[in-house]
């Protein structure tokens, strides 16, 4: 499975999974048929009201259609993505959705770049070169996500999980490994929980291994403990030291 490396305000690196292909042609093909079955109602309506009124009504048929019809298949792609967080029905049902390389959402700026380019990904040769690009690309970008620095990645089914699995605590009769814990602020122990994270749910290994390193440095800890266990011991150690500050 493609990932794309993405690389947190907290300077931990989390893995996401881009969306393949198939899913991609998956979201597309429903979002088409939604439009498809909306354009019908919309012409079954309209070619219902004409038997009902006079020929000189036909024309505000006519506007009321392209409004009804041509606004909504010209722009419904677009409005999904703004408002639906970068994401279509389609993509809601495939489980996933546009966002930038560096891991924050898209902007509505990007987004419009990439409905611009559809014309190109999509509209020649039927999508043929919109494949070809996100095939050889290796970043799961067609030609509108690469001018708009977006890509499309598969949303990972969240578990649910206690509050003992996302805060590591101190039981009340822990006695502290390393007293250098103490120094440590809570920006420190978030980023030790975010490696953590990484590690856990997304079998990212070298966050745990990076911060391990750059803490032992800071607090002159010299410790055979593995990165995980050291990591964990030392937020068991900040929270006793630090209870009732």
């Amino acid at each position: 499975m493609q990932t794309i490396r993405v690389q947190t305000t907290q300077n931990v690196f989390i893995d996401y999974p881009l969306a393949s292909i198939g899913e991609r042609i998956g979201a597309y093909l429903i979002d088409r048929i939604i439009l498809f079955l909306y354009v019908l109602m919309i012409a079954v309506v309209l070619i219902y009201s004409g038997y009902k009124f006079g020929e000189d009504d036909y024309m505000w048929i006519i506007i009321v259609g392209f409004i009804l019809i041509g606004i909504p298949f010209l722009f419904a792609g677009l409005l999904f993505e703004i408002f639906m967080d970068g994401q279509t029905p389609g993509k809601r049902v495939m489980k996933i959705k546009v966002m930038r390389l560096d891991g924050t959402p898209a902007t509505v700026g990007g987004f419009l770049l990439r409905w611009l380019f559809c014309i190109v990904d999509f509209g020649l040769f039927s999508g043929v070169i919109a494949v070809v690009i996100i095939a050889l690309g290796g970043k799961g970008q067609r030609l509108g996500d690469i001018v708009a620095g977006t890509t499309v990645v598969k949303l990972t089914k969240e578990k649910e999980v206690t509050a003992n699995e996302v805060f590591i605590t101190a039981e009340e009769t822990y006695v502290p490994t390393f007293e250098q814990a103490v120094q440590l602020n809570s920006r420190d122990i978030e980023i030790i929980q975010r490696a953590l994270e990484a590690n856990r749910d997304h079998g990212n290994y070298e966050p745990v291994e990076a911060v391990t390193e750059k803490l032992k440095a800071l607090l002159g800890i010299q410790s055979d403990l593995p990165p995980v266990q050291f990591l964990t011991t030392l937020v068991k150690d900040h929270s006793n030291l630090t209870a009732g500050r």
